[in-house]
This record gives structure tokens, C-alpha cells and sequence, in this order.
């Protein structure tokens, strides 16, 4: 019976490999280049909610608190009081959770597209150098490195505006929280710590 040589199949597996790289390596650079846009966008919002807060507007407290207001005018068969606020303290900590998504994702998606975008350009440079062909190689090692430049830029912000808006998403959650427990005893009802942790 044929038998395929050890040799050849390594030789199949690595052609196979290197293609799927190649096939990555335009997908790579377009994520980065879709991570770049995206942190610009995140910046923007951060620095348009870092001015409303310095005029004392926190949009999440504000509209926890209008909802809370509305939740006073219970219709027969509705929920009790502090089932319902619970109801929008939980709503809040899990709108606020999902803004942190947004950026808790760049800081772990941005290092692994820069080391992609590292590694698919080393190989091809390195196949540039087999084949003598200076420029080429020249060209993937600059590409290698700006990927892995701009992945970590990325990261390292993305990580710095994650902890400022864990910081004010722990505040307006404590605010919010307080808003329902004084409800609570406005109306007669016994505070139970309504909490809820980002």
C-alpha cells in the first residue's frame, strides 16, 4: 500500500499553513485598522461625557432617576416598589457594563491583531529574504512592526479609559443605588441595600 513520505507531509501541512496566513494577513490589517477607527470613536465619547460631567451631568444617574420617578404610579397588579427599582438599578449596572464592553474588548482583541499582524509579515519577509528579494522584505518587517505598534497603542488606551469609566460607573451605580434606598424609606418601605457591582 502507497504511504505518503513523512517528509512530503510535513512539507503539505506547512504549504497549508502558510497559505491560511497569507489568506489572514489583508483580514489582520483591516481589523487594525478597524480597532484605530474604533478607539477614535471611544475617545470622542469619553471626552464628550468627561465635559458632562465637569457641568454635573451624569446621563446614567439622570435617567435611572426619571425612571425611578415613574415607577412611583403603580398600577393594580404591578410589581411592589422595591421589586421595581431593583428592576432599573439592575438595568442601569448592565447599561453601564455594556458601554465597558465596548472597550474592555479593544484591550484584549488589540495585542493579539498586533502580533498577527506581526507574524504574517515575518513570514512573508522571511520568504522575500529565500528568495533574495531585499525590498520585499524590507517592506513586510516595516509592516510587522507599525501592526504591533498601533495593536498595543491601542490596548495600553483602551485600558486607560476602561479604568476611568469603571471608576465612574462604580460612582453613578452607588448614586443610583442610594436614590432607590431613599425611595424606599420615603415611602414606607424597609431599605434592603439595593447594590449592584460593575
Amino acid at each position: 500500500m502507497f504511504t505518503l513520505p513523512v517528509d512530503a507531509a510535513i512539507h503539505a501541512i506547512e504549504t497549508l499553513l502558510y497559505s491560511i496566513s497569507n489568506v489572514l494577513y489583508l483580514p489582520v490589517l483591516l481589523g487594525i485598522a478597524a480597532l484605530v477607527l474604533h478607539m477614535l470613536f471611544c475617545f470622542g465619547s469619553f471626552g464628550a461625557e468627561w465635559l458632562e460631567r465637569r457641568r454635573g451631568v451624569r446621563m446614567l444617574v439622570a435617567t435611572a432617576k426619571q425612571e425611578m420617578s415613574a415607577v412611583l404610579t403603580a398600577q393594580e397588579g404591578d410589581p411592589a416598589l422595591d421589586v421595581r427599582l431593583e428592576r432599573i438599578v439592575q438595568r442601569a449596572d448592565a447599561s453601564g457594563v455594556r458601554r465597558l464592553d465596548g472597550v474592555r474588548f479593544v484591550v484584549r482583541v488589540g495585542p493579539a491583531l498586533g502580533l498577527m499582524g506581526t507574524l504574517i509579515p515575518m513570514g512573508i519577509s522571511l520568504a522575500g529574504l529565500a528568495q533574495g528579494n531585499l525590498p520585499k522584505m524590507a517592506e513586510s518587517m516595516t509592516t510587522a512592526f507599525t501592526a504591533t505598534v498601533v495593536g498595543l497603542a491601542c490596548s495600553v488606551g483602551a485600558y486607560v479609559l476602561t479604568l476611568v469609566r469603571e471608576h465612574w460607573l462604580r460612582s453613578d451605580l452607588t448614586e443610583i443605588a442610594f436614590a432607590a434606598e431613599a425611595l424606599l424609606a420615603s415611602h414606607g418601605a424597609k431599605p434592603h441595600l439595593v447594590r449592584a457591582e460593575a
